[in-house]
């Protein structure tokens, strides 16, 4: 493991519906709902391992699936963005 300090991320998940509303409000306190099961935002690394093991203690580990891309800031990646954006959020990365 590296010791990189992360500072930006995406969440993504599919989650069982008896779970999906609790992993939602969890996600919500973090960052910035992108569009359906997408999450993405600033984050200290130190709220990282916060928010993941929050999400440990919900999710069924047989069926739900959560995966977090971390970059080390938001200038680190570039985004295309096709067709319209309904809901003035940030946009989608392609």
């Amino acid at each position: 493991m590296s010791n990189v300090n992360y500072n930006y991320a995406f969440i993504f998940y599919d989650i069982g519906e008896k779970r999906v509303q609790k992993v939602f409000k969890i996600c919500k306190r973090y960052f910035k709902h992108h569009q359906k099961s997408v999450f993405r935002g600033h984050i200290t690394p130190a709220n990282l391992i916060e928010l993941k093991n929050e999400l440990n203690k919900i999710i069924d580990k047989e069926e739900d699936f959560i995966t977090v891309i971390k970059l080390k800031s938001k200038a680190d990646f570039s985004e295309d963005v096709l067709g319209s954006d309904h809901k003035k959020t940030e946009s989608l990365i392609i």
